[in-house]
């Protein structure tokens, strides 16, 4: 699995244009916009889910490689973040950790947006601990304890007699409504918790901090944190995040990832978002730390 910030590093925005040299008319310039949707060769923007971000980035590397003359930006933010940019029509793929929300559904429909969704990936949730506390799992109900607000001493949970520091992502993030739904029993963060602006924020202040617990995407997951085992069944079985674990679904707290995107960018962007879902793609995706469609 390549590093994180190896990832992030390599962040790539191309700039890269066919052109005809010369005169020509309008006809000659639509066929041209043809010949580039047809071959894979287009200008796109992608913004969205953190989680997606280093996966739709080595995606576009790769494509950007094999299809001379594209040029695909991506840019992070949060899901929230994506789906909004894709309402404004200020990004041609919106990126998301989530499904859409009744409330995204009617803005997007009253923006006129026939937006089609494209199932990439499956992502597994590691929780994170400063690698020095001697805590090494915990149950769904003990992190609800955490996160709201009702745990906040490591040794109510077997660890030091040290405070509880959790970090969350923000609340655009669908990272932080998964974990609010399906971690929290849908109860509500605890007040002054602590919002971070990005997943590799989280990975930065957990391992900065002794008393420190937060959620992250597995393929952010690094040696400068340590990652809990987690039961979902009151503490008979702990199973730690892996891709195996989130394949064979013994690992508990994994979760779709998503393309959304216009109708009528259609042409433009279903080449890439093909390319993702074809077998090369879905290497990537094995490669880097997600969880392939095919499991």
């Amino acid at each position: 699995m390549r590093s994180i910030k190896t990832q992030i590093s390599s962040f790539l925005i191309a700039t890269l244009f066919l052109g005809a040299c010369g005169g020509g008319n309008d006809a000659k310039k639509e066929n041209t916009e043809a010949d580039k949707s047809a071959t894979g060769a287009a200008t796109i923007t992608i913004k969205g889910s953190d989680t997606v971000l280093p996966l739709a980035q080595q995606e576009a590397e790769k494509f950007m490689a094999k299809n001379a003359g594209s040029a695909i930006t991506v840019v992070g933010g949060g899901t929230g973040v994506g789906l909004s940019a894709l309402q404004e029509g200020t990004t041609d793929i919106a990126m998301a950790s989530r499904g859409l929300k009744t409330e995204e559904k009617l803005k997007l429909k009253g923006a006129k947006k026939d937006v089609k969704e494209a199932l990439i990936a499956y992502d597994a949730l590691s929780v994170v601990v400063h690698p020095s506390n001697k805590v090494s799992q915990l149950t769904r109900e003990q992190l609800e304890g955490i996160f709201t607000g009702k745990i906040t001493n490591w040794k109510e949970v077997g660890g030091a007699d040290e405070k509880i520091v959790p970090y969350s992502r923000e609340t655009s993030s669908g990272t932080y409504e998964f974990f609010r739904e399906h971690v929290m029993d849908k109860k509500n963060y605890a007040n002054g918790i602590l919002m971070m602006p990005a997943t590799g924020s989280i990975v930065q202040s957990v391992s900065q901090t002794n008393g420190a617990i937060g959620y992250i995407g597995l393929a952010y997951e690094t040696k400068e944190v340590k990652a809990l085992a987690v039961s979902y069944d009151q503490g008979k079985t702990f199973v730690a995040p892996s891709v195996e674990a989130a394949k064979n679904k013994t690992y508990p707290i994994s979760r779709p990832l998503f393309f959304f995107y216009d109708a009528t960018a259609e042409a433009k962007v279903k080449p890439f978002v093909d390319y993702v879902m074809s077998e090369e793609g879905q290497k990537t995706v094995q490669d880097i730390g997600y969880i392939p469609l095919s499991k």
